[in-house]
């Protein structure tokens, strides 16, 4: 990403705005937004100029390049290109001059694509979801999205391709495949927040940042402790500024932080339950964001993805009393009554301790959860929170759709005190979802369904 305009900061005002780096991705698919990655030295993304070409077949065109090739130029000077089947077998060409506010120019840098454009996959299971979604959400609205977007590093395994998808083609596994699929279906959402789980660190810089930044969209990152995957939170610029950030691991907030004190004496007693705990590194991203229409407005997004293991239950409760403690320190000791979304993958479904205790504020120490994983692992407690949350998305049947397993397991927790739910977007049929078996799908990138729905404040 840029370095961010210049302003009136001094000595780099003289300096011209510089092109530092320019790239196109590796796959490019008909009906599929084509997002270059630029970065600026002295400008911004948003200030540059674009002019795009297409390689023409059998000459006749505008301009020769060196390697032998004819380029005619598209009828498109915005940032994301969006070849047609027209563009199928052709490559493309990028005309980049870096620009900044004051309508500086810099020298223009060229790029063209490694290959030609390729045929699409037709229909996605998102395209009907798209029709509700056209434009950004009107004022005083917050259209969220919570997603669990499959890590390539777990997409791209012998035991992924062989045991857990085994039915999804193998190009439809390749990164550069799902992260066109991705693109399209997140920018289509128009979403005001986005909060992402499963996120390779060089997707979120190289892929997913760009893109969305060009459809308006600030992106946020936190990894995952000894692990190249983690978290994304990404806001509307012209709805929301960035007040501050409060990630935490949890493994090391129970150790180190006061606010976790009394959960830590609690814990204690339960030696196999504590170091379960404590060798998870599992994350909360915690950002706070402030109305840029009405600055009054504050908000806590909070996004997490809690640990996998099906007997992880009594895990996943110390997690999210984890999760809850620092939540509650930020929204009434920092920045006390603004209200939370809390997004993610909790690994549990609406019959779990871990839902129960988020929905009706208390967990008792006899729930059975306390003992998921068997006696050796127990660790009893009763634990409250002081939240009014519920799922601004109901109870789906599942938001998780695998050969061997389906059922709900994301959620946008809304704070009911403050927001309400105007409308949820209907998640995809059960024919769309099952139409290539299950998921991920040559039409679907992820094995889990993205929860979208438009908050409101009350």
């Amino acid at each position: 990403m840029g370095s961010g305009d210049c302003g009136n900061c001094g000595i780099a005002t003289h300096s011209a705005p510089l092109l530092i780096g320019l790239r196109l991705p590796r796959s490019l698919l008909a009906g599929f937004p084509v997002c270059p990655k630029i970065h600026t030295e002295f400008g911004a993304p948003q200030h540059c100029l674009f002019r795009w070409y297409r390689e023409q077949p059998g000459g006749g065109g505008d301009e020769p390049s060196p390697g032998g090739a004819i380029w005619v130029e598209a009828p498109v000077q915005d940032r994301v290109f969006t070849p047609t089947n027209a563009h199928i077998g052709l490559r493309l060409k990028l005309h980049c001059t870096p620009g900044n506010s004051q309508q500086r120019y810099g020298l223009p840098r060229e790029v063209e694509s490694s290959g030609p454009v390729e045929a699409g996959p037709g229909a996605c299971t998102f395209d009907s979801r798209h029709l509700y979604t056209k434009k950004v959400s009107g004022e005083g609205l917050i259209r969220t999205v919570s997603y669990n977007v499959l890590a390539d590093i777990y997409a791209q395994t012998e035991h992924s391709r062989t045991v857990l998808y085994p039915y999804c083609a193998p190009y439809a596994l390749e990164l550069d495949y799902r992260q066109n699929l991705l693109k399209k279906e997140l920018a289509g959402y128009s979403a005001d927040l986005i909060c992402l789980q499963e996120v390779d660190k060089s997707v979120f810089a190289d892929s997913l940042a760009p893109a969305l930044d060009a459809f308006g969209l600030e992106g946020l990152f936190r990894i995952k402790e000894k692990q190249h995957e983690g978290l994304a939170t990404f806001y509307r610029r012209d709805k929301f500024s960035l007040l501050s950030e409060h990630d935490i691991a949890f493994n090391e907030a129970l150790v180190s932080d006061p606010l976790h004190k009394e959960l830590r004496d609690k814990l204690a007693p339960y030696r196999l339950a504590q170091e379960k705990v404590l060798q998870r590194s599992s994350v909360l991203q915690v950002s706070v964001l402030q109305s840029t229409n009405d600055p009054s407005r504050k908000i806590c997004i909070a996004n997490t993805h809690l640990y996998w293991h099906p007997k992880g239950g009594n895990i996943r409760l110390i997690q999210i009393a984890v999760a809850l403690s620092h939540i509650r320190h930020v929204t009434c000791d920092l920045y006390p009554g603004i209200p939370v979304i809390f997004c993610g993958d909790f690994n549990s479904t609406p019959s779990t301790g871990m839902y129960r205790f988020i929905n009706s504020g208390s967990i008792a120490e006899d729930h059975e959860d306390w003992v998921s994983n068997g006696e050796e692992e127990r660790c009893n407690m009763s634990l409250t929170h002081p939240f009014k949350l519920q799922s601004a998305c109901g109870e789906p049947a599942y938001t998780n759709y695998v050969g061997g397993f389906h059922g709900c397991l994301d959620y946008i927790f809304i704070d009911i005190n403050a927001l309400e739910v105007e409308q949820v977007i209907p998640l995809p049929s059960h024919e769309e979802v099952t139409t290539h078996q299950a998921l991920p799908s040559v039409s679907h990138p992820s094995d889990h369904i993205a929860l979208i729905c438009d908050l409101k404040w009350k």
